[in-house]
């Protein structure tokens, strides 16, 4: 099993093909969902974001304010990268587990690949180095500055300063490995990500992959045989012998 990375920039479409790529059973795990669990009352990232911004980003009943919390870290770029270094991590554990239940599910449900929708995946350059192919969903910015309003009920300059946070989509689709143009219709954005979806099912990565896991794994076993026999060994050893 491989996996693929799904970003670009806020509100190009991410969603809409990683759909698509769920409708052909695909799993699809997405950072987002990812950060929300893991800001959940009483889990490590809530306490640490508490601890850094206060109770002015909660809600009475313990929840994350999200609006509010949103407005201070876009207006500051050191208390977003701090905001960064307290979830990042968090979330990528989260995507961690939750893609090595997916390998073991797929020796049986037999998943080529799975999709991570990772929408900071060069600003943090974390999941670099596991991803086998990258996706980037773009679009005309000025559709993008009118989805992301109209989507967050947003002004214009607030979106222009969300936008703006990110890396520029022209200097991540330089870096990928397939691009989708979302500009168009929902069937024409759809007929590209089915493109990239035969192309991605014509690797044979994930044998490989499952080849190397399945001697780790037996490596594994072998090795703990090997210390249980040494343990039973080392205790017949040690019982005194009647004469």
């Amino acid at each position: 099993m491989f996996i693929v990375g799904v970003t670009g920039g806020i509100a190009t479409g991410k969603s809409t093909v990683c759909d698509v790529f769920r409708e052909y059973g695909i799993p699809v795990i997405d950072a987002d969902v990812a950060a929300r669990k893991v800001v959940e009352p009483g889990r490590k990232a809530w306490r640490l974001i508490k601890k850094e911004f206060g109770d002015a980003v909660f809600h009475k009943d313990g929840q994350l304010n999200r609006e509010i919390l949103g407005e201070i870290i876009f207006d500051s770029v050191e208390k977003r990268r701090k905001l960064n270094e307290i979830t990042h991590p968090e979330i990528y554990s989260e995507m961690f587990w939750a893609a090595v239940k997916c390998f073991f599910q797929g020796k049986l449900a037999c998943h080529q690949f799975i999709v991570m929708d990772l929408p900071l995946l060069f600003e943090s350059g974390s999941m670099l180095d596991y991803l086998y192919k990258i996706i980037v969903v773009t679009c005309e910015e000025d559709l993008q500055l009118q989805r992301l309003m109209e989507r967050n009920s947003m002004s214009e300059s607030k979106a222009k300063k969300r936008i703006s946070a990110q890396m520029s989509l022209e200097r991540k689709c330089e870096q990928a490995h397939f691009v989708v143009e979302n500009s168009g219709t929902i069937q024409d954005t759809r007929e590209q990500v089915l493109q990239i979806l035969y192309i991605l099912r014509s690797y044979k990565a994930h044998w490989k992959l499952r080849a190397v896991a399945g001697l780790c794994c037996t490596g594994l076993v072998s090795f703990l045989i090997w210390i249980g026999f040494k343990f039973l060994y080392s205790q017949q050893s040690a019982v005194p012998r009647r004469r």
